[in-house]
């Protein structure tokens, strides 16, 4: 077999696809091409009450310009959940769309000297391709872009609806600066402290910006885990993690001299008598006035413009080496009067709990470090069952034990202390219980061209006002873009800042932030219900009919942005009155990579596979094949160019034989012969497997693996009757479509069947006919009848061996010695000889 041909026997003419020769070649070039030609208008799905709906969707791309392997993978397992799902009565959706925004497309547009809506369509329009020439079965109808201003006219009808309702604020933050770029970068974006894009140092600005107030529905978010059983524990406990829920104490220290507080959260209010000193975080509102007129104000200052531009050099998930400055001011605790001093550390962040932290070396390890190294006091005052700790101890007691130099509380149990020492707080009136996330709310302002404009008008009389709805969508401009020597964010553009006051009608100016790219996916499942209706986001009826999303399939490395994000726009638009469920997917599987000479595919390692370039030389079923057969799907699939070649082959005996069988059905029993009941047997037997190993856990390759062998069977079995073997190809034919579709269907006209293979039901089987015939075995020890055992017909003589040494009544007739020889007479008896 060469470029996918391969030699059979058989008459006739099928389809205009095979010649009346003596010789067939399987052109798959022809197959998949005449298939999909008459595919274009399949597919397309329409609410129907009388059929149970399921709604399969897999991550949509970013347009990049070529769809990769992990690609294939990702959209060949959603296309066989869908195309089994239709065989199985149900009413599939199964829809395709583009998350087209975002800095990339920018810098390649800059690139190429194009607008970015020219390439980012431009390169749609060759993805599409792709995915057509892979035989998906996706309802173009409902297609996507989440450029176009029909979409995000929408989008921006939402954020005026959230600010209304206070989910949407502005508020001034510290961010990554890149001059060069005139943009924001996202802290994943800073390479060892420059621009991912150009290189080019970064630094921290202040900047005001607008968030989402995702923190409102942090505890909705943190209970409604409890419904996502469909869900890979790993990604709820990612999620549960990242929430972060935390129950503890709210307190203020006032700051020695001054009217001012340092308001800290603590969830072992039990160690607050062990206080020595405060931790602050560098960008803390307090600090300007704590330390101005401070001999240390100076060296201060210096210092949280080193550790903030070290920090900004980090690269994401990057720890900093852990330092501190003394302010030169103090504090008091309340519960004991003594004074503290206060520090700024770098390791205390701004953006969890309040930016302070009361620092107690002797039970926290962080604390006790940073004490050592700055020669700060350690104060024991949980002291662990049997032990006695005092100021020499030699690490961080972080656990659980009896108070003790703890005023009143002092013999208390740490559990009953907390409660204890949060009431008298509260009674004195300097703290109180609190409940506090890890959570932060979501910061969505970006300063680049390529994003959806947010939708407000700033005016000096009127304040912040909303962009009218009638006047929605807020466009981007597009004149003169593509000459300029850089990518202008909005900023940079007078005529786009240029508006009029929706109130008072004087000029204003229009805001330049665009939204996060995030924000487009956080909902884009919910428009696929109804993609062209313009009187909303979404068509109530229909976004009822078919939400939540039944199977969401994509990369696990989605676990906690996208996935949180959407989870929480859905809350949202269900408050709004769009939607009526909770949660957006039922069930969600995150398949794993396509890995190749030991490392993920990418172009910088130079290890990319051209899916193009297989499908030229295998064909897209052979593709598809392969990639369902490597791996489970959640595993990673290591590359195996021996095991595309495998699946091709694998086809071509397919092709042979069904050729071999001729296009004239037989519909007369033949007589009754063992190998007919076996191969009966056998067919319910791979139904069975097959069925269970799809619907259960998408383990595809080893339902695969059970078509492999009844094709095995069949093609090794001469003695068949002609019915028979018709019926295990047909079978397997069933089985195999929504896999290698092309190919399953241009088969099953060749053996003259009636209809589409994909419109068929989907096979059934008898659980009395695929149960294994029993036989009763005789074990012998010594040429002794020990035990007697039941099992199934073609069970081989090694494995009933197995069972024989291992049955109960076996092992005690041996009295611990060792079989030195088994004799099997086949299907009577097991002879055990020690």
């Amino acid at each position: 077999m060469t470029n996918g041909t391969a030699s059979g026997t058989a008459s006739g003419t099928i389809n205009g696809i095979v010649s009346a020769t003596a010789v067939h070649k399987y052109d798959f070039r022809a197959i998949e091409g005449k298939w999909q030609a008459r595919w274009l208008s399949d597919n397309r799905t329409d609410e129907d009450a009388a059929k149970p709906k399921y709604y399969v969707l897999e991550m949509f791309p970013y347009p990049s310009g070529r769809i990769h392997m992990g690609h294939v993978r990702n959209y060949t397992i959603g296309d066989v959940v869908a195309r089994s799902k239709r065989m199985r009565g149900y009413n599939v959706l199964h829809p395709m769309g583009w998350d087209a925004f975002g800095l990339p497309a920018e810098g390649a547009a800059q690139k190429n000297h194009m607008h970015p809506a020219a390439w980012t369509y431009g390169n749609i329009d060759y993805m599409r391709q792709q995915l057509r020439q892979l035989g998906l079965s996706y309802d173009w109808r409902r297609e996507i872009a989440t450029c176009n201003p029909k979409y995000f006219r929408h989008e921006q009808k939402m954020f005026l609806e959230m600010y209304e309702k206070g989910l949407i604020y502005q508020k001034v933050t510290t961010v990554n600066w890149c001059q060069h770029c005139q943009t924001v970068l996202a802290n994943e974006q800073v390479i060892d402290g420059c621009c991912w894009r150009c290189d080019s140092a970064i630094k921290p600005r202040r900047m005001s910006g607008w968030f989402f107030r995702i923190t409102s529905y942090a505890e909705e978010l943190l209970q409604d885990l409890d419904k996502l059983s469909g869900w890979p524990e790993k990604v709820v406990t990612m999620q549960r993690n990242w929430i972060g829920k935390s129950t503890g104490m709210a307190c203020d220290f006032p700051v020695t001299g001054s009217d001012a507080k340092i308001s800290i959260f603590t969830t072992r209010p039990d160690t607050v008598f062990g206080v020595t000193f405060m931790s602050l975080a560098p960008e803390h509102p307090l600090l300007d006035t704590l330390v101005a007129g401070t001999p240390q104000e100076k060296d201060v200052r210096a210092f949280i413009d080193e550790v903030t531009t070290e920090k900004q050099q980090l690269n994401y998930g990057e720890e900093p080496e852990k330092k501190g400055i003394f302010t030169g001011r103090f504090c008091e605790n309340p519960f004991t009067g003594d004074k503290v001093p206060i520090y700024v550390a770098n390791f205390v962040l701004m953006e969890y709990g309040t930016g302070a932290v009361m620092a107690v070396p002797a039970h926290d390890d962080r604390d006790f470090a940073f004490a050592k190294t700055y020669g700060l006091p350690i104060k024991p005052v949980v002291m662990p069952e049997g032990m006695i700790l005092d100021e020499n101890m030699g690490e961080a007691s972080t656990g659980p034990g009896v108070l003790a130099d703890s005023g009143p509380f002092s013999g208390m149990e740490s559990e009953a202390a907390k409660q204890a020492i949060i009431a008298h707080a509260d009674a004195k009136g300097f703290g109180h219980a609190q409940i506090t996330y890890r959570l932060r709310d979501w910061g969505l302002s970006r300063q680049r061209y390529w994003g959806a404009p947010i939708p407000i008008i700033h005016c000096e009389r009127c304040g912040v006002v909303p962009v009218p709805l009638a006047e929605l969508p807020v466009e981007l401009p597009v004149d003169a873009y593509q000459t300029k020597d850089t990518c202008l964010p909005l900023h940079q553009r007078p005529e786009f800042i240029a508006a009029l006051c929706p109130q008072c009608g004087q000029a204003a100016r229009r805001e330049t932030d665009t939204m996060d790219t995030f924000v487009e996916s956080s909902w884009y499942f919910a428009r696929f219900t109804s993609p062209r209706y313009e009187d909303g986001p979404v068509e109530k009826e229909k976004a009822a009919y078919w939400l939540p999303v039944d199977q969401y399939i994509g990369g696990v490395e989605h676990a906690i942005l996208h996935l949180l994000y959407s989870r929480f726009f859905v809350k949202v638009m269900r408050d709004l009155g769009y939607l009526n469920i909770d949660e957006p997917f039922t069930n969600l599987l995150t398949q794993g990579m396509v890995i190749k000479d030991g490392a993920k595919m990418s172009k910088s390692k130079g290890n990319v596979v051209d899916p193009d370039e297989l499908i030229r030389q295998y064909g897209a079923d052979t593709v598809r094949l392969f990639s369902l057969f490597a791996a489970p799907p959640e595993r990673d699939l290591e590359w195996n160019a021996k095991g595309v070649e495998g699946a091709s082959r694998f086809l071509n005996r397919l092709y042979r034989y069904t050729l071999e069988l001729g296009s004239t059905p037989v519909t007369a029993l033949p007589p009754v012969s063992e190998a007919g009941k076996a191969m009966e047997r056998r067919i319910h037997q791979t139904i069975k497997r097959v069925t269970e190993n799809i619907e259960s856990n998408f383990h595809f390759n080893t339902a695969i693996s059970a078509v492999m062998e009844l094709f095995n069977s069949l093609s090794d079995e001469a003695s068949l009757s002609l019915y028979w073997r018709r019926q295990a190809m047909r079978t397997i034919l069933l089985l195999l479509s929504p896999m290698s579709p092309h190919f399953c269907a241009e088969m099953w006209q060749a053996m003259g069947e009636k209809g589409d293979v994909a419109a068929q039901d989907w096979p059934v089987w008898d659980e009395a006919i695929a149960q294994e015939e029993r036989l009763t075995i005789v074990v012998q020890v010594q040429g002794k009848v020990r035990s007697r055992l039941s099992v199934a017909a073609d069970i081989d003589d090694d494995r009933l061996v197995v069972m024989a040494l291992a049955d109960e009544n076996i092992i005690r007739a041996m009295a611990g010695k060792t079989a030195k020889k088994t004799v099997v007479v086949k299907k009577k008896l097991v002879n055990i000889v020690c």
